[in-house]
């Protein structure tokens, strides 16, 4: 801007105080503060502008290179489950080419049978009489219990809940 010292100044003022006069010279100084700090604060609000929008055009580049570089993330993601898919689909086919076995109604007839005495032997109570011949466990006995029965260094006694 314009380079003004105390020598310069100080013959602005002497040259105003004979054009002015010095009755109105108070009021155009102050009128020239005014102007002269509105002046201030429109350059700032300026500078203040032009900087946001430079920083509002950065963080839309950078929102641009994370939508891109994500895009590409989930395209490669799309395709390498694209490829997995396609080599599971491939090996399926090929396992069932080599190996085609065909259930007859019979054979899943026999499956479904089985299955079911399997689970009514898991899921059946077995008689008293049965357990004491063949030492299965005839009463049943707390976590509480057990752990006091099988803790070392106690001398268990057989006393039940």
């Amino acid at each position: 801007m314009i380079d003004l010292g105390l020598s310069k100044l100080a013959i602005i003022g002497v040259v105003a105080l004979i054009v002015i006069g010095p009755e109105k010279l108070p009021r155009v100084a102050r009128m020239a503060g005014t102007l002269y700090g509105r002046a201030q604060r429109y350059l700032h609000e300026v500078k203040t502008e032009v900087s946001r929008e430079i920083e509002l055009d950065e963080l839309r580049n950078l929102k641009k290179e994370v939508q891109d570089a994500a895009q590409s993330i989930k395209s490669d993601v799309e395709r390498s489950i694209l490829e997995a898919k396609d080599d599971i689909d491939a090996a399926w086919r090929g396992h069932e080419a080599s190996h085609e076995v065909h259930a007859t109604v019979g054979d899943l007839e026999r499956k479904a049978k089985d299955f079911r005495r399997k689970k009514l032997v898991r899921n059946s109570a077995v008689p008293g009489w049965y357990k004491k011949r063949h030492g299965g466990k005839t009463q049943i006995m707390s976590g509480a219990a057990r752990v006091r029965k099988f803790r070392p260094g106690l001398k268990s006694t057989s006393s039940f809940f």
